[in-house]
């Protein structure tokens, strides 16, 4: 019974990062290849219903939503492609400005965009990537500054910290934490992405766990 317990821990040791790259992977084929399979999949069928002894094949499911994962790969390389052009960016100001004349389109389109250049840019006056007391004072939690707030009465310093689950980091929670409390890190948004990403197997050999005292 001992053997077989240190076979099975060691088994799910080495199939757990497995089993990670294959959650965060079939999120994002699924995410991908949804887009393009309302379109994909009836042009793949009426090509394999006119000559299915050639074009069978196209019938088959998974044909269709790796046809559809690399059809939305591709235009996505090519919004971004067009994006860096005076063309792309013209259409984007379009497509945008006709966005802000659907109101629930506007504030979902708005707040996400925001929060996507807020995350590529170096806040001031205290770290993009920090760490907060979270759920309680005896555990941390990493979390992405987004703005910073004040005390209505008191005046004190707020921050408004994003903090993402794992391994999917597009939920999560929002926080409102005093900056006091606030752990920094040296962390880049990337470096923290795959901490967060890999349930901490990719991470620092240290961490700034406890907060520096005050002088």
């Amino acid at each position: 019974m001992g053997k077989l317990q240190k076979y099975f821990l060691t088994g799910l040791l080495t199939l757990l990062p497995i089993w990670l790259v294959w959650i965060v992977f079939k999120f994002v084929f699924s995410l991908l290849s949804g887009i393009s399979a309302p379109l994909i999949g009836p042009l793949m069928a009426e090509i394999a219903a006119r000559d299915p002894l050639v074009f069978g094949w196209l019938g088959d499911p998974w044909v269709q939503t790796a046809i559809a994962l690399c059809a939305t790969v591709i235009f996505v390389m090519f919004v971004g492609a067009s994006a860096r052009r005076v063309v792309g960016q013209k259409l984007l100001v379009w497509f945008e400005a006709l966005i802000a004349r659907i109101p629930l389109a506007k504030t979902i389109y708005g707040s996400a965009r925001q929060l996507l250049d807020l995350l590529q840019t170096k806040p001031d006056g205290t770290q993009r990537v920090v760490l907060i007391d979270f759920p309680h004072n005896e555990m941390k939690s990493v979390g992405f500054v987004t703005r910073i707030l004040h005390d209505e009465r008191t005046g004190a310093e707020l921050a408004a910290v994003y903090v993402p689950t794992t391994p999917n980091p597009t939920s999560g929670y929002l926080e409102v934490v005093p900056v006091e409390r606030l752990t920094p890190t040296d962390w880049t948004v990337d470096q923290a992405m795959t901490f967060i990403i890999s349930g901490g197997a990719v991470s620092p050999d240290k961490i700034p766990f406890n907060r520096a005292p005050k002088p």
